[in-house]
């Protein structure tokens, strides 16, 4: 997918408002230990006709709080931004300003800056004259582009995964940055529609070629057999959602392709022959039924034993 097709303020929007306690918790501790982050409210869009620009601008994520210990509601306004603004810093005053006209509550503003590129953003935007300072507004700022994806990597933080595909890191540690997230989600444990939100998140912005697949396939092999066999189920997982939304000769191919790999991970080249009686498959139900008893498999004769029970067996209901 294009960069420019991507809809980063959807994808921003749905990670955001469904893990929000925990970006606070980890990017912003301070207020996180001061905002109640048991009472969330989001609120609809707020849409603002900018007269100067000729243009109406939304405002992507706004939340109903409370301080704790203290009366009153506050808003939390959080703005991501995937591409580099001149003048950023005043459009989040001007967001800032309506906002309070509208509800005249104390807000907390942040900015989320996630394009590709490390730069020095602003974090207020100030009007003064040589006699009066009139204005000295300020926000807090993320810019994932200066994040090192090491510092994340022991988190159980399901936002600091998804984001390690925005932070810095070399082209060739793309791999390692996969590896790393597919670690980190199996550890959460979490339930099967936020592991596909993250999923979701991570892959729309990192991306491996065949060759880094390869690669990551190799890697993923140096880990103990126990952390495999939890990763290989959330891929499996995930490819059954997308096997359910695509087309059956899609299904097929990419389900030998789950269970070669898991093959070569698991017991080597001494699996060479297993690999080609799979690719010989054409029934889905054969090869969903091989895979999902592969991972009970520990030595190559029950592996063997399997896939010639599979496909007798569906060879028998022909």
């Amino acid at each position: 997918m294009n960069e420019n097709q991507i809809d980063h303020d959807r994808l921003f929007k749905e990670l955001l408002e469904t893990f929000f306690a925990e970006f606070m918790e980890l990017f912003f501790p301070e207020a996180s230990r001061a905002i109640d982050l048991t009472q969330l409210k989001f609120l609809q869009q707020e849409v603002f006709t900018d007269v100067t620009a000729g243009e109406k601008r939304k405002v992507d994520i706004l939340v109903e709080t409370r301080l704790k210990g203290a009366p009153g509601l506050i808003l939390v306004h959080v703005e991501p931004q995937a591409y580099v603004q001149r003048n950023f810093n005043e459009r989040m005053f001007i967001y800032f300003s309506r906002l309070y006209e509208k509800f005249r509550r104390k807000i907390l503003p942040v900015a989320v800056f996630s394009y590709d590129w490390v730069r020095d953003e602003p974090d207020s935007f100030e009007l003064t004259f040589p006699f009066l300072d009139v204005l000295n507004f300020r926000f807090y700022k993320l810019e994932l582009k200066k994040l090192n994806w090491r510092e994340y990597i022991q988190s159980d933080n399901p936002v600091a995964a998804a984001l390690l595909s925005k932070m810095g890191f070399k082209p060739e540690e793309k791999v390692k940055v996969k590896l790393e997230f597919m670690r980190m989600v199996a550890r959460m444990k979490l339930d099967p529609a936020r592991m596909e939100l993250l999923a979701g998140f991570f892959e729309t912005y990192l991306k491996l070629n065949r060759e880094e697949e390869e690669q990551y396939n190799r890697e993923l092999g140096k880990l103990d057999s126990k952390e495999v066999g939890a990763i290989m189920q959330i891929t499996t997982s995930w490819h059954e959602k997308g096997r359910a939304e695509g087309r059956a000769e899609g299904r097929v191919e990419r389900t030998r392709e789950i269970i070669c790999k898991y093959l070569a991970r698991k017991f080597g080249k001494k699996s060479a022959d297993l690999q080609q009686k799979v690719q010989e498959m054409t029934s889905l139900e054969e090869l969903d039924y091989v895979l999902e008893e592969l991972f009970a498999a520990t030595t190559l004769e029950e592996a063997r034993t399997i896939i010639n029970d599979g496909a007798g067996k569906f060879l028998s209901e022909r």
